[in-house]
């Protein structure tokens, strides 16, 4: 087979592994919906590349409000590689002890939200602390990692814990040891991650599933929906409604308790 065929033929077991999670992917849809059927967020948070499944959640087309999407930048912002801004500072940050609490700091916690983390190794200090610190709140996490890969790769944890210790339920991307699915003659290092694909296809099923349990209760999602779809008025009128009612949702996470 070429490398592409090769690739989309990996991809396909990445599918099967997703498959396999039905029930735990209602399960978090069952702990999601409930957040915010009682007016409550989802926080969602990925350092690194993990934060494409963060952005794949809300808001994009296809997505509606309930998620608070946690994106640092220092932590996540790629496109300079090198220089100010780097790849190099982003990859030492996200393994600082105590980055975690200031940025959780900023939000007024409660028992009913929950929480998804997505790091592929489930290694690094930022997604665990903040995994640790949801649950010290009474949050429910949710953690998508590559399980082969985590178990092959060492804790930068200072107590050696890994995401998934920390976890109430933990989600499988299906992505090898070292992530990349594809081995080229003369090249000694595989290419083409994997971890994305799989990553996504958990987002988007679960995503699926809270809207089935929002509308069946009653609240039916405001679907950010393009124009094609629905015609410019209305897909206008999503949009704004759908940004109005994240708007509303945030504002009480910032809401801090009197002093």
């Amino acid at each position: 087979m070429t490398p592409s065929q090769t690739y989309l033929d990996r991809c396909r077991g990445l599918l099967a592994t997703v498959e396999q999670q039905l029930p735990a992917i209602a399960q978090a849809a069952d702990w999601f919906a409930a957040s915010i059927l009682a007016g409550r967020m989802v926080h969602a948070f990925g350092s690194g590349h993990s934060r494409i499944m963060v952005e794949e959640m809300w808001p994009r087309y296809g997505s509606f409000p309930g998620f608070n999407p946690i994106v640092e930048l220092s932590l996540s912002f790629h496109n300079l590689v090198v220089g100010a801004n780097g790849q190099r500072q982003a990859m030492f940050l996200e393994n600082v002890s105590g980055l975690a609490e200031r940025i959780l700091r900023n939000y007024r916690l409660s028992a009913q939200d929950s929480a998804f983390i997505v790091s592929s190794s489930g290694c690094n200090v930022v997604p665990i602390e903040m995994a640790e610190l949801f649950r010290r709140s009474g949050v429910r996490v949710v953690a998508i990692v590559s399980r082969v890969h985590s178990e092959a790769s060492p804790s930068r944890h200072p107590g050696g814990k890994k995401l998934q210790d920390f976890a109430d339920l933990v989600l499988d991307t299906g992505a090898p040891v070292g992530d990349a699915r594809v081995q080229i003659d003369g090249l000694d290092t595989p290419v083409a991650p994997g971890s994305t694909v799989g990553g996504c296809l958990l987002v988007n099923a679960i995503k699926a599933e809270v809207a089935l349990r929002l509308t069946r209760a009653g609240q039916p999602p405001k679907v950010l929906t393009g124009a094609a779809l629905v015609g410019a008025k209305r897909s206008a009128e999503l949009f704004e409604a759908a940004f109005d009612e994240h708007a509303g949702r945030i504002a009480k996470l910032y809401q801090q308790p009197a002093a």
